[in-house]
Protein backbone atom coordinates (compact mmCIF):
# COMPACT_ATOMS: atom_id res chain seq x y z
CA UNK A 1 0.00 0.00 0.00
CA UNK A 2 1.37 3.52 -0.70
CA UNK A 3 0.24 5.63 2.02
CA UNK A 4 -1.73 8.92 1.11
CA UNK A 5 -3.22 6.90 -1.80
CA UNK A 6 -6.63 6.37 -2.16
CA UNK A 7 -7.49 3.44 -4.98
CA UNK A 8 -11.26 4.14 -4.46
CA UNK A 9 -11.28 7.75 -4.92
CA UNK A 10 -8.54 7.19 -7.14
CA UNK A 11 -6.40 10.36 -6.09
CA UNK A 12 -3.70 11.67 -3.37
CA UNK A 13 -5.67 12.41 -0.13
CA UNK A 14 -2.74 13.89 1.42
CA UNK A 15 -3.36 17.92 1.95
CA UNK A 16 -0.01 19.83 1.54
CA UNK A 17 1.29 20.30 4.99
CA UNK A 18 4.55 20.13 6.56
CA UNK A 19 5.19 18.04 9.85
CA UNK A 20 5.06 21.14 11.92
CA UNK A 21 1.89 22.42 10.55
CA UNK A 22 0.21 18.80 11.01
CA UNK A 23 1.13 19.04 14.52
CA UNK A 24 0.31 22.83 15.16
CA UNK A 25 -3.11 22.35 13.84
CA UNK A 26 -4.39 19.32 14.47
CA UNK A 27 -7.49 20.72 16.11
CA UNK A 28 -10.13 19.29 17.96
CA UNK A 29 -12.90 19.92 15.64
CA UNK A 30 -16.68 20.21 16.61
CA UNK A 31 -18.58 22.48 14.50
CA UNK A 32 -16.77 21.82 11.34
CA UNK A 33 -17.01 18.21 10.76
CA UNK A 34 -19.36 17.72 7.61
CA UNK A 35 -21.96 15.52 9.35
CA UNK A 36 -23.20 14.66 5.54
CA UNK A 37 -20.08 13.21 3.58
CA UNK A 38 -19.36 9.64 3.63
CA UNK A 39 -16.25 8.56 5.18
CA UNK A 40 -14.27 5.64 3.01
CA UNK A 41 -13.39 3.03 4.95
CA UNK A 42 -9.98 2.19 3.39
CA UNK A 43 -8.70 6.37 4.46
CA UNK A 44 -9.61 5.41 7.85
CA UNK A 45 -7.72 2.09 7.93
CA UNK A 46 -4.73 4.28 5.84
CA UNK A 47 -4.65 6.20 8.64
CA UNK A 48 -4.55 3.71 11.26
CA UNK A 49 -1.49 2.17 9.79
CA UNK A 50 0.44 4.75 10.29
CA UNK A 51 -1.32 5.46 13.51
CA UNK A 52 -0.06 1.71 14.35
CA UNK A 53 3.68 2.66 14.44
CA UNK A 54 3.32 4.73 17.79
CA UNK A 55 5.29 3.49 20.66
CA UNK A 56 3.82 0.90 23.11
CA UNK A 57 5.19 -0.43 26.59
CA UNK A 58 6.96 -3.54 25.79
CA UNK A 59 5.81 -3.34 22.43
CA UNK A 60 2.96 -5.31 23.23
CA UNK A 61 0.62 -3.27 20.77
CA UNK A 62 -2.24 -4.36 23.32
CA UNK A 63 -4.73 -2.44 21.62
CA UNK A 64 -8.18 -2.72 20.13
CA UNK A 65 -10.06 -0.02 18.14
CA UNK A 66 -13.64 -0.42 17.62
CA UNK A 67 -14.94 1.71 14.57
CA UNK A 68 -18.87 2.14 14.80
CA UNK A 69 -21.21 3.26 12.16
CA UNK A 70 -24.43 1.72 12.77
CA UNK A 71 -27.36 4.58 13.30
CA UNK A 72 -28.78 2.74 16.09
CA UNK A 73 -25.41 2.12 17.87
CA UNK A 74 -24.53 5.60 17.74
CA UNK A 75 -27.38 7.21 18.79
CA UNK A 76 -27.33 5.06 22.18
CA UNK A 77 -23.69 5.93 22.58
CA UNK A 78 -24.15 9.49 21.71
CA UNK A 79 -27.14 9.60 24.19
CA UNK A 80 -24.79 8.37 27.02
CA UNK A 81 -22.02 10.65 26.18
CA UNK A 82 -24.82 13.53 26.51
CA UNK A 83 -25.75 12.56 29.90
CA UNK A 84 -21.82 12.76 31.05
CA UNK A 85 -21.80 16.24 29.21
CA UNK A 86 -24.62 17.35 31.03
CA UNK A 87 -23.04 16.08 34.12
CA UNK A 88 -20.19 17.78 33.74
CA UNK A 89 -21.07 20.96 31.86
CA UNK A 90 -24.39 21.23 32.86
CA UNK A 91 -27.62 21.71 30.15
CA UNK A 92 -27.54 25.03 30.08
CA UNK A 93 -24.47 27.46 29.32
CA UNK A 94 -24.31 30.01 32.51
CA UNK A 95 -23.74 33.96 32.37
CA UNK A 96 -20.80 33.56 34.52
CA UNK A 97 -18.74 32.46 31.82
CA UNK A 98 -15.85 34.26 29.78
CA UNK A 99 -16.22 34.80 26.19
CA UNK A 100 -13.50 31.93 25.34
CA UNK A 101 -15.67 29.83 27.81
CA UNK A 102 -18.75 30.69 26.22
CA UNK A 103 -17.56 29.57 23.21
CA UNK A 104 -15.77 26.18 24.13
CA UNK A 105 -19.06 26.01 25.66
CA UNK A 106 -21.52 26.32 22.90
CA UNK A 107 -18.77 23.91 20.23
CA UNK A 108 -18.68 21.07 23.12
CA UNK A 109 -22.22 21.32 23.09
CA UNK A 110 -22.51 21.29 19.63
CA UNK A 111 -20.88 18.30 19.54
CA UNK A 112 -23.31 16.65 22.12
CA UNK A 113 -25.90 17.19 19.83
CA UNK A 114 -24.82 16.15 16.97
CA UNK A 115 -22.48 13.12 17.62
CA UNK A 116 -24.86 10.32 16.68
CA UNK A 117 -24.87 12.13 13.48
CA UNK A 118 -21.16 11.55 13.01
CA UNK A 119 -20.17 9.05 10.27
CA UNK A 120 -17.42 7.34 12.31
CA UNK A 121 -17.00 7.17 16.19
CA UNK A 122 -14.25 5.35 17.19
CA UNK A 123 -13.69 3.88 20.79
CA UNK A 124 -9.82 2.93 21.30
CA UNK A 125 -9.29 0.19 23.42
CA UNK A 126 -6.65 -1.70 25.93
CA UNK A 127 -5.99 -4.98 27.50
CA UNK A 128 -6.10 -4.98 31.09
CA UNK A 129 -7.50 -2.25 33.83
CA UNK A 130 -5.90 0.13 35.68
CA UNK A 131 -8.44 1.07 38.29
CA UNK A 132 -6.55 1.99 41.40
CA UNK A 133 -2.81 1.28 40.08
CA UNK A 134 -0.04 3.17 41.21
CA UNK A 135 1.11 6.17 39.00
CA UNK A 136 3.80 4.05 37.04
CA UNK A 137 1.32 1.83 36.04
CA UNK A 138 -1.20 4.43 35.21
CA UNK A 139 2.03 5.75 33.10
CA UNK A 140 2.92 2.70 31.47
CA UNK A 141 -0.63 1.52 30.53
CA UNK A 142 -2.19 4.99 29.43
CA UNK A 143 0.95 5.83 27.60
CA UNK A 144 0.80 2.44 25.88
CA UNK A 145 -2.19 3.61 23.57
CA UNK A 146 -3.24 7.64 23.57
CA UNK A 147 0.35 8.12 21.40
CA UNK A 148 -1.12 6.16 19.10
CA UNK A 149 -4.68 8.19 19.42
CA UNK A 150 -2.79 11.28 18.74
CA UNK A 151 -0.81 9.91 15.81
CA UNK A 152 -4.30 8.73 14.40
CA UNK A 153 -5.53 12.06 14.65
CA UNK A 154 -2.80 13.73 12.78
CA UNK A 155 -3.19 11.33 9.92
CA UNK A 156 -6.21 12.39 9.75
CA UNK A 157 -5.98 15.70 9.56
CA UNK A 158 -3.55 15.22 6.77
CA UNK A 159 -6.13 13.86 4.59
CA UNK A 160 -8.73 16.10 5.37
CA UNK A 161 -10.26 14.51 7.99
CA UNK A 162 -10.91 15.76 11.77
CA UNK A 163 -11.77 14.48 15.25
CA UNK A 164 -12.27 15.21 18.46
CA UNK A 165 -10.75 13.55 21.68
CA UNK A 166 -13.66 13.18 24.29
CA UNK A 167 -14.24 11.38 27.34
CA UNK A 168 -17.71 12.08 28.60
CA UNK A 169 -19.17 8.85 27.94
CA UNK A 170 -17.17 6.57 29.65
CA UNK A 171 -19.00 7.58 32.81
CA UNK A 172 -21.13 4.57 30.98
CA UNK A 173 -18.41 2.90 29.71
CA UNK A 174 -19.91 -0.40 31.37
CA UNK A 175 -23.04 -0.06 29.48
CA UNK A 176 -21.38 1.07 26.10
CA UNK A 177 -18.42 -1.78 26.31
CA UNK A 178 -21.96 -4.46 26.65
CA UNK A 179 -23.84 -2.59 23.93
CA UNK A 180 -20.39 -3.39 21.43
CA UNK A 181 -19.04 -6.73 22.84
CA UNK A 182 -15.90 -5.27 24.63
CA UNK A 183 -14.67 -7.75 27.56
CA UNK A 184 -15.05 -4.84 30.04
CA UNK A 185 -13.36 -6.87 32.70
CA UNK A 186 -10.72 -6.86 30.72
CA UNK A 187 -10.26 -4.37 28.36
CA UNK A 188 -10.88 -0.45 29.01
CA UNK A 189 -12.05 2.34 26.79
CA UNK A 190 -9.68 5.37 26.20
CA UNK A 191 -12.30 7.57 24.50
CA UNK A 192 -14.77 8.52 22.08
CA UNK A 193 -13.74 9.94 18.80
CA UNK A 194 -16.09 11.65 16.26
CA UNK A 195 -14.29 11.09 12.45
CA UNK A 196 -15.90 13.26 9.64
CA UNK A 197 -14.36 15.08 7.04
CA UNK A 198 -14.00 18.91 7.88
CA UNK A 199 -15.41 21.85 5.95
CA UNK A 200 -12.49 23.12 4.77
CA UNK A 201 -9.24 22.47 5.73
CA UNK A 202 -7.37 25.79 6.76
CA UNK A 203 -7.39 24.97 10.57
CA UNK A 204 -4.65 27.21 12.90
CA UNK A 205 -2.62 26.74 15.56
CA UNK A 206 -4.52 27.04 19.04
CA UNK A 207 -3.22 29.64 21.76
CA UNK A 208 -1.25 27.79 24.09
CA UNK A 209 0.67 29.10 27.46
CA UNK A 210 3.96 30.23 26.81
CA UNK A 211 7.29 28.57 27.76
CA UNK A 212 7.91 31.11 30.72
CA UNK A 213 6.45 29.66 34.11
CA UNK A 214 5.95 25.63 32.73
CA UNK A 215 9.25 25.13 31.34
CA UNK A 216 12.02 23.96 34.07
CA UNK A 217 15.70 22.84 33.05
CA UNK A 218 17.42 20.52 36.42
CA UNK A 219 15.08 22.10 38.57
CA UNK A 220 11.90 23.34 39.38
Amino acid sequence: MIFGWNPTIGVDMRLDLSADELLTTTRSVRKRLDLDRPVEREVVEECLHLALQAPSGGNRQAWHWVFVTEPGAKKVIAEHYRTGFDAAYGSDIVPEITDRERRMWLSARYLADHFDEVPIMLIPCQWGRVEGASNERQAGYWGSLLPAVWSLMVALRSRGLGSAWTTLHLSHEQEVAELLGIPYDRCAQGGLFPIAYTKGTDFKPGPRKSLDGIVHWDKW
